[in-house]
């Protein structure tokens, strides 16, 4: 059999790409004979650049930037030929912030990343938006772009208090906000509302913060805010947006980056898998993508999760055949101490059912 193994990170333990190896590990160890095509996926948020530079090569190039609090952290651009990827949770994700102080954490860093992309002669940065710990609307992206306005806007959502004008910087390159998020920057169901709780927004502070962002929202371009994905990664989403860029789902960017419908058509089964499959996979999350992609292929997709969240008919309704829970197979705690081998074990198991050695 030919089988595509195309997962998500499992977050905080496995990234796609360790994902994918162990996944290997334990199919070969049941099917030897079995012919395996690894094709670790991401949708954007953390592992888009790793995901995107096994698929595409090219060059990738350290650089130092500001985190969400102002001290200096390691990030990574990949530039492929005329385009640069950045990964705006590598500046500004939420294992920076620890889930905390989400009004004072700052999108600077994605800003210098965007900088330094256009300084190493990048034509277009695609910036993948996912695991943001910040919700400053990306006024601090601005500000590292050149924005100028009457309030701070490298201090969090905190200093955009009374915000009335921000003029915003040309930018001399193509962008591209790659993002399944559909929210709008504000309102019921905008980045604050949606999202905050997740960053350590205290339920009490979400109506305040959340008119933080309408101040910035009528000083850059209220029309903007309301758009689909302007919720982004705390709104970074918003300041793109704002500068002229065009969204892209971030799960089919990176399937048409890594040729998904073609691998997919030349496997006979596709296997997928993420920390954690709910019904918010649904929601642009890579299991659904590659379940799409299997579907429109003719081919079963199968997944392999840390956990899983929804019963058969939810499972069917994502495109997903069956579905295999690690923690129900080894238990939470190894689940946790050795996630790399207690995947592999579970895809031995799933081999014994859907190989046919």
């Amino acid at each position: 059999m030919r089988i595509l193994v195309a997962p998500d990170k499992f977050a905080g333990t496995l990234t796609a790409v360790e994902a994918a190896d162990a996944v290997a590990a334990g199919w070969r160890r049941q099917a030897p004979l079995d012919e395996l095509d690894l094709c670790p996926m991401a949708d954007g948020g953390p592992g888009f650049v790793d995901v995107l530079h096994a698929a595409l090569g090219g060059e990738l190039l350290a650089v130092t930037v500001r985190g969400p609090f102002g001290e200096p952290v390691p990030a990574t651009l990949l530039l492929a030929g005329p385009t640069a990827y950045v990964e705006s949770a590598q500046a500004c994700g939420i294992h920076l912030t620890g889930g905390e102080r989400a009004e004072e954490a700052t999108t600077y860093g994605v800003g210098e990343l965007v900088a330094a992309a256009v300084a190493a002669g990048a034509e277009e940065v695609v910036v993948g938006l996912g695991g943001s710990g910040t919700n400053d609307g990306g006024a601090g992206l601005l500000a590292a772009l050149g924005a100028t306005a009457d309030r701070p806007l490298d201090a969090g959502a905190a200093g955009l208090a009374g915000v009335t004008r921000v003029d915003l910087p040309s930018v001399p390159v193509r962008l591209v906000a790659a993002s399944d998020v559909d929210n709008p920057l504000t309102g019921l169901f905008g980045a604050t509302k949606t999202f905050g709780p997740q960053k350590g927004v205290p339920e009490e502070r979400l109506p305040g913060l959340d008119g933080l962002l309408e101040e910035l929202a009528t000083a850059v371009d209220r029309r903007t805010s309301l758009e689909k994905g302007a919720g982004a990664a705390g709104g970074l989403g918003f300041a793109l947006l704002a500068l002229g860029a065009r969204r892209e789902p971030g799960i089919e960017l990176v399937a048409e980056a890594v040729g998904l419908a073609r691998r997919a058509r030349a496997a006979d089964l596709v296997l997928t898998g993420e920390g954690a499959f709910d019904f918010s996979s649904r929601s642009g999350k890579v299991p659904y993508g590659v379940a799409a992609t299997a579907a429109e292929a003719l081919r079963p997709c199968v997944a392999l999760a840390g956990q899983v969240l929804v019963g058969s008919r939810e499972m069917r309704a994502l495109g997903v055949e069956s579905a295999y829970s690690l923690v129900d197979l080894v238990g939470e705690e190894r689940a946790f101490a050795d996630p790399a081998g207690s995947l592999a074990d579970l895809a031995a198991r799933v081999a014994r059912t859907w190989s046919r050695e």
